[in-house]
């Protein structure tokens, strides 16, 4: 096969076309609904401040009440980006606000945020403005009812790799015997109108592997043409669950909002563009045009090959980075960011804080509560990048007022209904030893067998 020909052959972009809408309709909901539901005065306005991501302290400027602003700045570029105004402009707007707001905080971390960041930069790269846009109203001769091949390829990559790391994460021991299903299934007992009934045994082993199976064969079975309507069926039932029972937004819905680019052209303009169904004959036409000419890659093309290589390559080699460190990602946290490990594990922890003035040698009690809003207070126990940054925090803190202090911490942690267990070593001053961004930190105390040993059943 020609690999010229395969990925600049035009093909309609109705599913490119129709997803700009649905998908910029749903991050300006993401940005305004942020602002209304309360989580952006949650998550950026209350906290003295934000746990950004180690190495983005620069972000802090923006902590506080300018949040609401940015947010709703957020907003209009999503409003932008769903009517086609300016619409490379709009997606690149939305999408560095949203990396900052990503970046600034940990206290919300979610892999769909993590998604959503790498959409809006894919989307500012393809041609999602070319039709049924303001764009296109005011300047015709920029409207083009057709794409390469290569941007339905590059959705498909993405999502493939989404999905896949997602099934493999699930295939570990306290998934498989439906443990963890089991103790996600009981915090939302009290959801309605499910809540009670997924409280049953074979409620939480359906989940267990209906998620492996789901995760693991979507991308296959909507590429196949035979299974491609029942799989869409059963992605809407999967995803309405997901939305239902774990409140995750905008996501269950972009998801669905995907399935576009694996239907066929005139299945997209039956159901959406009936008006525009004259151009699927003329993209045919230009198809067999293009069909017989030369192809002739582009010094621009070829660097733009060469740069979804490298990124999709980084991709796939990132959720892979845990295995080349010490001890379990379950257990460190360490890799387990940007490698799309979702909802694989409950988990709790009890921190406490010790201070020791350099000085005189007195030890005192930290009420670390003090340096954290009600949120992060659930958050930060378990997390050691957490609460190293905590410790750097009242070290600077007890600086500034001219006292040098060293910080102890007594950690405990308990992961998906096991006892609870030292996580990091109380004769440690986290106030002077470095995070190790690429590389095990070794005050963290070792798992052992931990992780091995059988789960008490959480009933």
């Amino acid at each position: 096969m020609n690999w010229k020909k395969f990925l600049y052959t035009p093909i309609d972009n109705s599913a490119l076309i129709v997803f700009r809408i649905i998908f910029g309709t749903l991050i300006t909901l993401e940005a305004w609904g942020a602002v209304a539901t309360g989580w952006v005065r949650r998550t950026m306005v209350e906290p003295e401040a934000t746990f950004n991501f180690i190495g983005f302290d620069f972000l802090q400027i923006f902590q506080g009440p300018p949040m609401y602003f940015y947010f709703a700045l957020m907003g209009v570029f999503g409003l932008m980006v769903t009517i086609g105004y300016k619409y490379r402009w709009s997606m690149l707007g939305y999408g560095v606000l949203w990396a900052g707001a990503y970046f600034m905080q940990k206290s919300s971390y979610n892999n769909h945020y993590y998604l959503l960041m790498l959409l809006c930069g894919i989307m500012t790269l393809l041609p999602a403005g070319n039709n049924i846009s303001v764009d296109t109203w005011l300047k015709p001769k920029l409207k083009k009812i057709s794409m390469p091949r290569w941007v339905v390829i590059i959705i498909i990559i993405q999502l493939w790799i989404v999905y896949t790391y997602a099934s493999i994460a699930k295939l570990y021991p306290d998934w498989l015997d439906s443990t963890v299903p089991e103790l996600l299934m009981k915090g939302r007992k009290n959801n309605w109108p499910t809540g009670w009934l997924l409280q049953d045994s074979w409620a939480h082993w359906t989940i267990a592997y209906v998620g492996i199976l789901f995760d693991g064969l979507i991308i296959p079975l909507l590429l196949w043409k035979k299974t491609r309507k029942w799989a869409f069926g059963i992605s809407i039932f999967f995803h309405l669950f997901n939305s239902i029972i774990f409140r995750i937004g905008i996501f269950p819905y972009m998801s669905l909002a995907f399935s576009l680019f694996f239907f066929e052209t005139k299945t997209i303009h039956n159901l959406f563009l009936k008006r525009w169904k004259p151009y699927f004959v003329l993209v045919k036409e230009e198809t067999k045009k293009r069909a017989s000419s030369v192809y002739k890659v582009s010094a621009l093309q070829k660097i733009s090959i060469f740069m979804f290589s490298v990124y999709f390559i980084i991709q796939i080699g990132l959720p892979l980075r845990h295995w080349f460190m010490e001890d379990n990602v379950l257990w460190t946290e360490e890799g387990h960011r940007l490698s799309w490990r979702m909802m694989l594990r409950t988990k709790s922890g009890r921190l406490s804080f010790t201070g020791k003035d350099k000085v005189t040698g007195q030890t005192f009690k930290i009420n670390h509560r003090d340096y954290l809003s009600k949120k992060q207070q659930s958050r930060v126990t378990t997390k050691p990048d957490m609460i190293w940054q905590l410790a750097q925090r009242i070290k600077k803190k007890y600086a500034s007022q001219g006292q040098d202090i060293a910080i102890y911490a007594q950690s405990r942690i308990k992961i998906n209904g096991r006892k609870y267990k030292q996580l990091i070593d109380p004769k440690v001053d986290l106030g002077s030893v470095p995070w190790k961004r690429f590389d095990h930190n070794p005050w963290l105390l070792p798992s052992d067998d931990y992780l091995i040993k059988k789960v008490a059943s959480p009933k």
